[in-house]
């Protein structure tokens, strides 16, 4: 496994301003999430990738003829699963949502982010790092509600340092503000510290982890309960 230099991903500011205020004014316009992603992430995805390859699975998933993406695509396996697996959880969630793993990739596929990235190996990095965003949500129990989004935003921050990423979080804690007043801040803050201290998701070999206990799961990776989060009164917005 090399070690390739970051792909050319200059910072552009204004692009990432424009697609925010359309993010605002449409919060289901999951495109325009990576379109900021992609204008301000730098070298972070780089930078990421260089911290996996040197993780005890990354030879066997970059090896792997199976996607993260079309194992999380597979309901009929995944509902095979042990009752109480994170498989399983993952499924109810995606269900209860109505969503699927494929929506992600066509989502992101407007940033056109990973055709800048040449090398292949990289690429399977930056991927699989999109394709987790929903297992994320079921281990660390932050919602999909637009609270649980921003608090799992700022988890992914802690974990990857991607100023895009972190940039999203900051506006919606701003906007979140009005709705729960200052504690939502607390539990930003919360998400933010649980992702600092939970071992580092995106080199995790998660088709292993499925099969296994969802409990069993946040144990072993140090993901605590968003009691901040979770106390929040909700019902005082939608999803």
């Amino acid at each position: 496994m090399s070690k390739p230099s970051s792909p050319k991903n200059p910072m552009q500011p204004l692009v990432a301003m424009r697609a925010m205020g359309r993010l605002l004014k449409n919060p289901q316009a999951t495109e325009e999430v990576f379109i900021i992603i992609r204008a301000l992430s730098g070298d972070a995805v780089a930078r990421g990738y260089r911290r996996f390859i040197t993780t005890e699975h990354a030879g066997s998933i970059l090896s792997a003829e199976t996607s993260l993406l079309e194992v999380l695509s597979d309901r009929v396996a995944l509902q095979k699963l042990p009752e109480g697996s994170l498989g399983r959880a993952y499924l109810s969630f995606m269900e209860q949502g109505n969503i699927t793993a494929e929506g992600l990739k066509q989502a992101s596929e407007v940033s056109e982010m990973e055709a800048e990235i040449s090398s292949p190996e990289m690429k399977i990095y930056a991927l699989r790092l999109r394709d987790q965003h929903d297992l994320w949500h079921v281990a660390t129990g932050f919602g999909r509600d637009v609270a649980g989004e921003a608090c799992l935003l700022a988890f992914t921050y802690a974990q990857t340092k991607n100023r895009g990423i972190g940039f999203i979080g900051m506006m919606g804690a701003f906007k979140l503000r009005r709705v729960f007043g200052r504690r939502f801040f607390s539990s930003m803050w919360q998400a933010y510290q649980m992702g600092r201290r939970t071992q580092w998701l995106p080199g995790q070999y998660w088709e292993q982890r499925l099969s296994q206990p969802l409990e069993r799961v946040r144990d072993e990776l140090g993901i605590k309960k968003p009691d901040r989060y979770t106390s929040l009164p909700l019902e005082l917005v939608s999803a």
